[in-house]
């Protein structure tokens, strides 16, 4: 199961690359109302495929496995929808195999993973950066961008409700007696595919009540966030940093505009509610208004385990002016506990999942069974290097004290020429982050180190844009298959340190540049830390570098795909030599010991290198 980008073959929508433009290009040509003008004879277009699905998709029982490419071929054969196919398909398919945001962000979920039965069997894999998937479904960003696209959502909706006045306002008085039926009739009254937003969260018992009155008419409803926009607008005109909880929020809102909590708990719904009514399906185009209402409705729900923090600037960038505010889930186990609550069976897995009970305590559950399984191999395959002195005796690290010295970053290329010299194929190299990365290469560029490296291999380098990195990934690939060999500089925990195999030839060595600690001056990270600290007793040096190791885990594993592939593992940081280095490095990371039961620490001297086995 994956998103309609991925899966819709309509001729002239598939060939949009951005996400939510498929959407609403999608929405135009299915919504119901569409449909409807359709039936009765007017010149409107709708989607083949779709219509095929439902004329005869939703009859179809099939057998086997089917992937993506598999779901688009049959999708071009029978005529049939995909997306909407592989939707239907989950109520009887024995294994789903779709990206856990799908069950963990109430806005996904509640459309794709309710129909999925209590006894099921739910399995997160790759589970290892679970909490910060749980954290961030229920995490919402505002700026100025995004509050004065909200303001022009504003006027186009109270235009369209002007215009639906004048031409149908019978549908506008049977949305007002339904909402006064309550949320859960509301919903049950919509057909297929007829949601176009959802609640990010709502208790059950909240959809049984009855939408407030002072929002039940369009206009009303306008006004209020109207007055809830210009609100948070002025909040962000901020000086100094201000965190404060939900509560406090909230008191300030029915200070400054008069509106009551309860009323902000359905402004998502109502939202949702109105956006139908006037027969939008074009929703990317209201992206701003909906992020306010799902804002509102969140703050009005959650007090514990949540904060808020608005910032006129970020740290990194003092002197440029961009406030935003943020508000911040702190406990993880809010997202996971509906589905921990729901299902029998939940198992948790990953590779680089170390220490569990770090887990456990974030997650707030208590596991049944925990199992610990070492990697079994065939072979020795894997070899873990641990460098501590450069050419010059002088200590490399990437500790911000010395990060920047130039003895470090020419030892830092020293090391990359002396592998190129000696790896075959393709080598991957991690910074901590983008900044870093990009003082680096300037650097060796200036020092001749690139031109020492394109001796024997050719440079790519990941930068944040997705469409530029996807490319670099593309050429290092071809390079590596031509026999030519390539070195992929990227960052630790960019798009490269996760989900992207460097099998084979694609990687036979893994340099990770220092080790990959977060900033740790985001007050997002110093609130969730006191959290976790006043919660669970989780001290901050110790969820760092957890954190910091589950993401070098991650970024070394990419050399070793299978049983039978092999590799290096260079650790260029002299911390990975002590308590960071053979404790939680052989351990926390899980290769080192696993694969050879020693650490090979590696002072150079010149181009020689003193191999000392630790035991």
């Amino acid at each position: 199961m994956t998103s309609r980008r991925n899966l819709c073959i309509h001729p002239r929508v598939s060939e949009e690359r951005e996400g939510k433009v498929v959407d609403s290009m999608c929405r135009d040509l299915t919504a119901p109302w569409v449909r409807e003008r359709s039936s009765e004879g007017g010149d409107v277009e709708l989607c083949e495929f779709f219509e095929g699905f439902e004329r005869n998709g939703r009859d179809a029982l099939l057998s086997g496995t089917y992937n993506m490419e598999d779901l688009r071929e049959m999708g071009r054969t029978k005529g049939w929808c995909p997306y909407f196919l592989a939707r239907h398909l989950i109520t009887f398919a024995n294994i789903i195999v779709y990206s856990y945001a799908y069950l963990l962000d109430p806005k996904i979920a509640s459309l794709i993973s309710k129909e999925i039965k209590a006894d099921s069997v739910i399995v997160f894999d790759e589970a290892h950066n679970i909490d910060n998937a749980c954290i961030n479904s229920l995490s919402v960003n505002l700026d100025m961008k995004i509050i004065e696209a909200s303001h022009r959502n504003l006027i186009r909706i109270s235009n369209a409700i002007t215009n639906i006045k004048q031409t149908d306002a019978n549908r506008l008085r049977e949305e007002y007696s339904r909402l006064v039926r309550g949320l859960a009739q509301n919903s049950a009254s919509l057909g297929h595919g007829d949601r176009l937003t959802v609640d990010p969260v709502l208790p059950a018992d909240v959809l049984q009540e009855a939408v407030p009155g002072n929002i039940r008419k369009a206009e009303h409803f306008v006004a209020l966030m109207k007055r809830f926009t210009d609100y948070v607008r002025l909040r962000l005109r901020v000086q100094n940093v201000v965190q404060e909880s939900p509560l406090a929020f909230l008191q300030n809102v029915y200070q400054a505009a008069a509106i009551e909590a309860r009323t902000l708990r359905f402004t998502s719904s109502r939202l949702g509610s109105l956006l139908r009514t006037l027969q939008i399906t074009d929703v990317s185009q209201f992206n701003g208004i909906c992020l306010v209402a799902d804002f509102a409705t969140l703050v009005s729900t959650y007090q514990d385990g949540f904060t808020i923090i608005i910032e006129p600037c970020d740290d990194r960038t003092p002197n440029i002016r961009d406030p935003v505010l943020q508000f911040c889930c702190l406990d993880a186990s809010l997202a996971i506990k509906p589905v921990l609550d729901k299902f029998r069976s939940v198992v948790i897995t990953s590779g680089t999942i170390s220490p569990l009970e770090m887990y456990t305590k974030m997650l707030n559950f208590r596991p049944v069974l925990t199992e610990r399984l070492t990697m079994s191999l065939a072979r020795n395959c894997v070899c873990p290097l641990v460098i501590t002195r450069g050419t010059d005796q002088s200590a490399i690290s990437s500790r911000y004290e010395v990060r920047s010295d130039p003895s470090v970053v020419r030892n830092f290329g020293s090391v990359l020429v002396d592998m190129c010299g000696v790896v075959p194929d393709g080598i991957c190299c991690f910074f901590t982050s983008y900044s870093y990365m990009e003082s680096i290469v300037a650097v060796w560029e200036e020092t001749g180190v690139l031109d020492k490296v394109l001796e024997n291999k050719l440079i790519f380098v990941e930068t944040p844009d997705a469409a530029e990195s996807a490319i670099a990934l593309q050429n290092y690939k071809k390079a590596c298959d031509s026999g030519r060999g390539a070195v992929l500089l990227s960052v630790a925990r960019g798009k490269v340190s996760e989900g992207i195999d460097f099998d084979n030839q694609y990687g036979r060595c893994v340099i990770l540049y220092g080790i990959p600690y977060v900033y740790t001056e985001s007050r997002i990270l110093k609130a969730r830390m006191e959290f976790l600290r006043d919660r669970h007793q989780i001290r901050e040096g110790d969820f760092l570098t957890f954190d910091a190791m589950r993401t070098a885990a991650q970024c070394i594993g990419r050399v070793i795909r299978g049983k039978n592939d092999y590799g290096l593992m260079v650790f260029a940081d002299n911390r990975y030599n002590r308590g960071v280095g053979v404790g939680v490095g052989a351990k926390g990371v899980g290769m080192c010991a696993a694969a050879r039961g020693i650490v090979i620490v590696i002072e150079c001297h010149g181009h020689l290198c003193l191999w000392v086995e630790v035991p």
